[in-house]
């Protein structure tokens, strides 16, 4: 059975903490994010040892597989994005379709193993990814389709808030880190 796409735009949590995952990424230092993304990695394997990965709890939401497959495919096209911002004049992102990416690669047949190992790699290469940034790029700023403008600084804090929550929606356990 087909998920409803999700349309809201996510940008808010740059204003205001998130009352469900408890992230205020507004809030994150820049420089904590490689070591954010390396935790949140860590973490996917037990969130999916949780019973049947494959398993959805009710016909709108995505099983823990499907969360891992696709924050797996977020921190590989956040490494393009970073890298867009670091090295073009205000880039505009290329538009992803994260619902029909679930779809059309069937995130939910995937072998958990399989998106695991390659959800702890694209985490591996995003943190160093981030962590190269030098300081005098943070500024350096870029815009979705929408019109949504980001800094390097901005955007990885806005990344940064997807696996958490996501990681929230599976295990139900809510942010808790000095830097929030």
């Amino acid at each position: 059975m087909a998920i409803e796409p999700e349309t809201k735009s996510w940008t808010w949590v740059l204003e205001k903490r998130c009352e469900a995952c408890g992230l205020d990424a507004a809030r994150i230092d820049f420089r904590d994010i490689p070591d954010l993304i390396m935790a949140n990695a860590a973490q996917w394997p037990g969130a999916l040892d949780l019973g049947d990965p494959r398993l959805r709890p009710d016909d709108s939401t995505w099983s823990p597989l499907e969360y891992a497959a696709h924050v797996r495919d977020v921190f590989r096209r956040f490494v393009a994005r970073v890298d867009l911002l670091v090295t073009e004049d205000d880039p505009v992102f290329e538009n992803w379709d994260q619902d029909a990416t679930a779809v059309t690669d069937r995130y939910n047949e995937q072998d958990p193993n399989t998106v695991l190992r390659e959800l702890l790699l694209n985490a591996t290469v995003l943190a160093e990814t981030f962590r190269s940034v030098p300081g005098h790029a943070l500024g350096r700023s870029g815009r979705r389709s929408d019109g949504s403008v980001f800094t390097v600084e901005t955007l990885g804090q806005y990344f940064i808030h997807d696996p958490v929550h996501h990681l929230f929606d599976v295990t139900g356990q809510r942010f808790a880190a000095s830097t929030s």
